[in-house]
């Protein structure tokens, strides 16, 4: 990987990141379903604009602003169209099972999807060798996600272990996907590396995040075409379990979040090629309490992370805020958190203080599964109550400055 590639990458994203979409405002907050909370500096409103939701995984709005889809974990895909959440699923997954069902993960929506209306959601997908990572494909009709068709399968093939499928578009419209270590053996009182010593060996599609394009292929320029023996749509390896994915507004490089084991919740700087470490190179501890790896800190040809937290947060999903409605937000990463049950900000370059991090919604006591900047300069999180159960309680929740 040479210095002109990674600048090329950057440029090209940072066009990308450049563009912005208007939406209209949204509608009058109704006092009983929202709340003032106190934030450095003033003070957010939270209203709460979708309620009832099995495990909502991901979020992901339509160029119109007007239309929010939802991944519920139990297979469907809802719609949240000028914040009425409609009553029937646009789609569901064909390995849907019931609310005790893991069968569906990611939704993401084309970059051209005034043209095209492509919609793509990522799920678990069984089979003879155990279960994948699948990524399929439709057309939204309406209120109907329609012609749906799986385009890509992972060579992550387990009985069990992390899965992953975090999805983000890149500027030149091919898909970034996310496959977790598959470590099935992690939490039975072991600590056996053999599965996740996979996400070292580029013959397979475990701990890797992928680039693919819109149809599934492979792009040429992917950095591993050409490699004898290495899967071709493998971006970069070396990860655990990566679930948030999003452009430096300013650098245009690609920023991913990844959950480590007790402790190591790491933020990598993505880069064609580029070898991340796990479980080679990791400050966590396995779950009977000894260390993952010999050598926390670096190895050589592995890249060291640009953030990390000890002890864990679990990051679910990150987003750089580009928005106007939060002026002294912006270009602030925000991270979803899971075990730490807040929404994280980072503020970069701060006086005094490289970084400076504060504790959002934490009041809420909810599990953020994901984050994101609606077109009109909004954010949005979808929340659950625990990491399991079969009640309907997560909600999707709107953040608003209080003049």
């Amino acid at each position: 990987m040479t210095l002109r590639h990674s600048t090329r990458w950057a440029a090209v994203a940072l066009m990308f990141l450049t563009a912005s979409t208007q939406a209209q405002q949204p509608p009058a907050p109704d006092a009983a379903s929202s709340q003032v909370l106190d934030v450095q500096g003033g003070q957010i409103r939270v209203v709460t604009v979708a309620s009832g939701l099995f495990h909502p995984w991901s979020l992901a709005f339509l160029t119109d602003g007007r239309t929010l889809l939802v991944a519920e974990r139990d297979g469907r895909v809802r719609i949240i169209r000028d914040g009425i959440l409609t009553p029937d699923p646009a789609w569901t997954s064909p390995t849907a099972r019931g609310q005790s069902a893991d069968t569906l993960h990611a939704v993401a929506v084309h970059p051209q999807f005034a043209q095209n209306r492509f919609v793509y959601v990522s799920y678990p997908k069984p089979g003879p060798r155990g279960i994948t990572l699948a990524v399929a494909r439709g057309q939204l009709s309406g209120s109907t996600l329609e012609e749906v068709k799986e385009i890509f399968v992972a060579d992550a093939w387990e009985t069990g272990g992390n899965l992953a499928g975090r999805m983000l578009f890149g500027p030149d419209q091919t898909l970034y996907v996310t496959v977790g270590d598959r470590d099935r053996l992690c939490c039975t009182g072991t600590d056996d590396n053999t599965l996740r010593l996979k996400a070292q060996d580029l013959a397979n599609h475990v701990g890797k995040t992928l680039r693919i394009r819109d149809d599934g292929s492979v792009p040429p320029d992917n950095p591993f075409v050409g490699k004898a023996g290495a899967k071709l749509e493998v971006f970069t390896y070396g990860h655990r379990n990566g679930y948030g994915l999003a452009f430096h507004p300013e650098t245009g490089e690609l920023w991913q979040a990844e959950i480590g084991p007790m402790g190591g919740d790491e933020i990598n700087i993505l880069y064609p090629g580029h070898n991340y470490g796990w479980p080679l190179v990791s400050t966590g501890r396995n779950y009977t309490g000894t260390l993952v790896s010999d050598q926390p800190w670096a190895r050589p040809g592995m890249d060291n992370p640009r953030i990390h937290w000890v002890p864990s947060i679990s990051p679910s999903s990150i987003i750089f805020y580009t928005g106007d409605k939060f002026p002294r937000w912006k270009n602030n990463l925000f991270v979803g958190a899971l075990t730490a049950r807040q929404l994280q900000r980072i503020a970069f370059n701060q006086p005094s203080q490289a970084e400076r991090r504060e504790s959002l919604l934490v009041p809420l006591n909810v599990r953020i599964r994901d984050v994101q900047q609606s077109p009109d300069g909004y954010i949005y999180v979808a929340t659950e109550k625990g990491i399991g159960g079969t009640a309907a309680d997560g909600t999707v929740l709107r953040i608003e400055p209080v003049n």
